[in-house]
């Protein structure tokens, strides 16, 4: 099985190339190894999301920082694929309750009024990873929609948590936990646009 077979095969996301096609594709049948694999990328995409979180910038007015967790958070569901990406975000999640200091700015806990972002990033990676097994991270165009879906699920589930935790309106919530992130996250779309189409490139070409 080549590369670009490999690359061509419906239903494959990026991370059914590691830690090769071939064995990518033996891999498939379910056993022991196919298990390790899952397990690290499981835990893989939890650690870049918990570093990603750590790039915080504080935003006046509002409780809810600007982070690259939400970047991080759908990157790995587009490349994990929906399962994968969906458990990844889950042991982040469970474990920054735990105790485990990788929310955003080195906290943890399920106390602050933004964990309904978190919640929402569960929810958000499952769909843009099920959406990329159906091809939607090998165009540009494609891509940016599948972010900014991921992104309207994060603050379908965000926004209206940070105004009950917060004891916010509606207005108020949307103001400080959406208006000033709408820069960004298009900023990230059109990242993700170039980021996930070039690397599909790039594998068929290997």
């Amino acid at each position: 099985m080549s590369t670009a077979t490999a690359t061509a095969r419906p239903g494959a996301v990026l991370a059914d190339l590691l830690p090769s096609p071939r064995l990518s594709a033996s891999l498939e049948q379910g056993g022991a190894p196919a298990r390790v694999r899952d397990a690290a990328l499981v835990l893989g995409g939890a650690v870049l999301t918990g570093l990603a979180a750590q790039l915080s910038v504080p935003v006046p007015g509002s409780p809810v920082p600007v982070t690259g967790q939400t970047f991080a958070a759908l990157l790995v569901g587009t490349s994990l694929g929906a399962r994968r990406g969906f458990l990844s975000l889950a042991l982040y999640a469970l474990a920054g309750v735990a105790g485990v200091p990788w929310f955003a700015g080195g906290t943890s806990g399920g106390g602050a009024v933004s964990f309904g972002y978190i919640l929402g990033m569960l929810l958000a990676s499952a769909a843009v990873g099920a959406l990329a097994r159906r091809g939607a991270d090998r165009s540009p165009l494609r891509m940016a929609g599948t972010m900014l879906l991921g992104e309207a699920i994060i603050y379908a589930i965000g926004v209206p948590y940070l105004a009950l935790a917060a004891h916010m309106s509606a207005s108020q919530a949307i103001a400080a936990g959406l208006t000033p992130f709408l820069i960004g996250d298009a900023l990230k779309a059109a990242l993700a646009m170039g980021l996930l189409p070039t690397a599909w490139k790039l594998a068929g070409k290997r």
